[in-house]
């Protein structure tokens, strides 16, 4: 199986350069090329951001790149990261631009008839609101008149003008493709508000020169499931990044880590041998992949659990309870169908 060293874009798209179309045949390509290419934000801390020190990407949706690659390519590091912003996401990956999208992506009906095929939601968000601490505003309907700056070609876009309009709020939407000028208009005072994913005003509030100076109300306008999406017409493909992710919750609920994969590689549990490949069911040749993929991808980010820790978990900036990205088996949503 071939190797990659890590690629790395963070300029603009470089149009039908990499991956193939929906066709069929992505694993043949990603394996013969010996590199996944990712589309992700890039500019979003908790999901992907370029670190500068490490010229690393990490959060959420890279760390998920590098769990496909490890899947596939047994090679964390295989990964090109491609940057997209809002718009450019249905274009990539219709084009064939990219092999998948992990970039804090909504689930719709109309995404998934026309953009390609969803995955498994890998957070449950809501779109919320975030001001000024000076401002006073306390409720949506205090934002009667204010010029609110948001991101085009999102969900975003469309749930804020039907809950104002709901409301009987009246406003004046300052819209960008860029995330990185959303925010700077914001930060820079040009707009009253700005709104998205309440995981991306944690994350984005983090960066500003004097994060304690805004709030996020205490608002959730919508219902936000984020998760990857691939070409349609490839179902080999999609199911392999579908139980990618399952492979990862389903270690979490059965206590299967990073630290001690090698030891549950022994176990006597059949739940947990057909997970890691050693009861002899080929789960994972039906997929096409090794039938210990799961090992490589637990044994390169972790389970479920240290994904999320690493990108909102109490020791980050960004310290977001998991709610409904916990197990279901403690109150959440997080739930994996059988390896069997």
């Amino acid at each position: 199986m071939k190797r990659s060293v890590p690629g790395l874009v963070i300029g603009a798209l470089i149009l039908g350069s990499s991956a193939v179309s929906a066709q069929g045949g992505t694993l043949t390509a990603v394996q013969e090329r010996g590199q996944l290419v990712c589309g992700v934000n890039g500019g979003l801390p908790g999901m992907s951001v370029l670190n500068e020190e490490t010229g690393q990407f990490e959060g959420m949706d890279a760390d998920f790149c590098r769990a496909l690659a490890a899947a596939v390519l047994g090679d964390p590091n295989a990964v090109e990261y491609r940057p997209l912003t809002a718009d450019q996401r249905a274009t990539a990956i219709q084009g064939g631009e990219v092999d998948v999208i992990f970039r804090n992506t909504t689930n719709t009906i109309s995404r998934d008839a026309t953009w390609g095929d969803f995955g498994p939601t890998i957070f449950y968000d809501g779109q919320g609101m975030m001001t000024t601490a000076a401002s006073g505003v306390e409720t949506l309907e205090d934002l009667e008149g204010a010029t609110i700056c948001v991101t085009s070609g999102t969900t975003t876009e469309l749930n804020l003008t039907d809950q104002m309009a709901f409301r009987g709020i009246s406003f004046t939407p300052v819209v960008a493709a860029e995330i990185e000028t959303v925010y700077g208009t914001y930060e820079e005072g040009a707009c009253d508000a700005v709104t998205s994913d309440r995981s991306q005003l944690v994350g984005r509030r983090s960066t500003f020169a004097n994060p304690d100076d805004h709030v996020i109300l205490d608002v959730v306008m919508s219902k936000e499931p984020l998760g990857p999406v691939v070409a349609s017409g490839d179902n080999q493909w999609a199911d392999i990044v579908r139980w990618t992710v399952y492979a990862t919750i389903m270690a979490e609920e059965l206590d299967i880590s990073s630290e001690n994969i090698a030891e549950f590689q022994a176990s006597e549990d059949p739940v947990v041998q057909r997970l890691v490949g050693a009861l002899g069911t080929e789960l994972g040749s039906q997929l096409g992949l090794a039938d210990d993929f799961a090992v490589s991808v637990i044994s390169a980010v972790g389970n479920y659990g240290e994904i999320y820790d690493r990108a909102f978990g109490p020791d980050t900036a960004l310290a977001l309870e998991r709610g409904l990205n916990d197990l279901w088996t403690n109150g959440g949503l997080m739930y994996s169908p059988p390896f069997r």
